[in-house]
Parts: structure tokens; sequence; C-alpha cells
């Protein structure tokens, strides 16, 4: 599991990404701060990866159950997830 990349869950809908990287770049260099969407909608989650494992630590510690944009954020690991097994019905890329 990488350490240096969080996860933000119940972000405000109309965030952008900019608002989501300044509220993380107080706790060290963010790389990358990243809105989940589907269809230009926002999915209400997204990534953050950190410079190093220390400012991943504290960024979490400090902005898990802040308000961010009127929402309470959910800021943990982020983690891998199981892999999925590609079926021919799971490639929806031919329909």
């Amino acid at each position: 599991m990488n350490k240096t990349v969080l996860f933000a869950g119940n972000l405000a809908f109309d965030l952008e990404e900019d608002e989501l990287r300044a509220a993380f770049v107080v706790y060290g260099e963010v790389i990358e701060a990243r809105i989940i969407y589907r269809n230009g909608i926002s999915r209400g989650f997204g990534f953050v990866e950190l410079g190093s494992e220390d400012a991943a630590t504290k960024a979490m510690a400090a902005l898990d159950g802040k308000t961010l944009a009127g929402r309470v954020l959910n800021v943990g690991w982020a983690n891998e997830g199981p892999k999925r097994r590609r079926t021919a019905y799971s490639d929806r890329s031919r329909f």
C-alpha cells in the first residue's frame, strides 16, 4: 500500500480539485489531487497524493472529521482495492 495517497470522501459535489488541493497543501507538498467523476458529475470522493508519508499522516489526522465546503470529510489511507476479474459482461466498451 502506498502510504502517500489518501482517500477523501464525502466531498461537496461542487468542490473543485484546486479547493481539495488547497485543503491538503497546508500539511505538505501535494503531488496530485483528483476528484472522481462519472458522466461529468462528481461522485463525492477523490484521492490526494502527498510528497511524503509524514505529510500524509499529518493531513489525515488533521482533516478527518473536519468540514470542507459544508461537508464533513472522511479522510483515510487509499487502498488498491480488490482486483476485478474481467468477463464478457464487464467489458462494456463494446456496447
